[in-house]
């Protein structure tokens, strides 16, 4: 009997040659399997299955993780508006780590003795993938043909016509991974620093060129409705935003970041629903939390969005700081109004029962109600204590 590999299958150039090589080649019983987080509609995941079974994969599933990835991942993302280097929300980087749970665990499901992925050895996924096969099912090994063999695109191309494929894959002039929260692009501009990705480039381009008001309601700093329609689902109420930021080309970024494995990276995205949704979540949780609580939520949120994306989800701490991050939002509830324009956003504002400027004690600039003058002169000298302290021990030290 043949060994079973479950290869993780995108239905691209790569993956698509890890199932020829390993069937062909190395003589595996190949069975693909697509973890789809939200990124790919019916008719192409109809399309990825039939070009695996053209392939000669023995078996091939599509596993659906939309639901899990916000409830274990976006939801603690939106709760600590984590963007990474202040741009970036993490969409592949997170997607990944739920598409490799739900792929080895497939694997372990029918007994296979290998795992494998098609990941090259310059990014960030190769980590992410091998970290969790490693820490979830150990005594499976991992194969990872486009790794190993250090392989270029045009000979991947070469070796699928030689073995008889027909598919045409040098249309793909850019890499495009799309999630849930957002899509990814890569092409030969995102690989220079001085170039940046046409406007062709984007997946959705500009639709509408006036104004529109959105407005997204939180519960408890959960996504409740849009433009008052309520939601309880919360990746349908995700997908509305989408829906109508996308039109607006809103959330267009170039990511330059740190990669896992040393060297500097940089990828094109649009995110019109994470951008959206994370900055009027911020501006709500301004009004509704207390200096200290968005300080030290701030603090957690850092760390949290750089553990998810360095491949360490399954670390024991993550789940620590989501405990944290979910109790920061008891009185994250309320309206933010945001205006739309062709590339960009205006946050209008908030309502909210929970404000913090709604209250007896004053208006700021305006007038206060709740101490005196001589109130605000005795505490601030007592506030410049320790300063004037410090600048009188430098003068006697000085005149010395």
């Amino acid at each position: 009997m043949k060994e079973k590999v479950v290869l993780a299958f995108s239905g691209g150039l790569d993956t698509s040659f890890c199932v020829k090589y390993l069937a062909e080649d190395l003589g595996y019983e190949v069975y693909t399997a697509i973890a789809n987080t939200g990124g790919f509609s019916d008719e192409e995941l109809k399309n990825i299955e039939k070009r695996a079974y053209e392939l000669g994969a023995k078996k091939h599933v599509t596993i659906d993780v939309t639901q899990e990835y916000y409830e274990k991942s976006i939801k603690y993302m939106v709760f600590g508006n984590i963007l990474r280097n202040g741009t970036y929300p993490i969409s592949v980087s997170s997607e990944r780590v739920f598409q490799a749970i739900a792929i080895i665990n497939y694997a372990k499901e029918i007994g296979a003795e290998y795992v494998a992925h098609g990941s090259t050895g310059a990014g960030n996924d190769q980590v992410r993938f091998d970290l969790t096969f490693e820490v979830l099912a150990p005594n499976i090994k991992i194969l990872t043909p486009t790794r190993d063999l250090i392989l270029t695109r045009e000979y991947e191309i070469d070796y699928l016509k030689s073995h008889g494929v027909t598919a045409d894959y040098t249309k793909m002039e850019y890499s495009i991974n799309k999630g849930l929260w957002g899509t990814s692009i890569g092409g030969k501009e995102t690989l220079k620093s001085n170039q940046t990705l046409p406007e062709e480039a984007y997946p959705s381009q500009l639709k509408e060129t006036g104004s529109e008001t959105l407005t997204i309601d939180f519960e408890k700093g959960e996504i409740k409705a849009v433009n008052g329609v309520e939601y309880s689902n919360k990746v349908d109420a995700i997908r509305a935003v989408e829906a109508i930021g996308e039109k607006y080309a809103i959330g267009r970024d170039m990511h330059i970041g740190d990669t896992i494995i040393g060297i500097k990276g940089r990828v094109g995205f649009e995110a019109a629903a994470p951008i959206l949704i994370i900055n009027a979540h911020k501006m709500l949780e301004k009004h509704v939390l207390t200096k200290w609580q968005q300080y030290y939520k701030d603090q957690i949120a850092n760390n949290y969005g750089m553990f998810l994306h360095e491949a360490q989800y399954l670390e024991p701490v993550m789940r620590e700081m989501e405990a944290y991050l979910q109790e920061s939002q008891r009185n994250v509830t309320g309206r933010v109004i945001v205006e739309l324009h062709p590339y960009r956003y205006v946050l209008v504002g908030v309502e909210s029962n929970y404000d913090l400027m709604k209250s007896d004690f004053g208006e700021y600039g305006e007038i206060n109600k709740a101490w005196t003058s001589d109130d605000v002169k005795g505490f601030t000298k007592i506030l410049g204590n320790q300063t004037k302290i410090y600048f009188s021990v430098q003068a006697k030290n000085e005149n010395k």
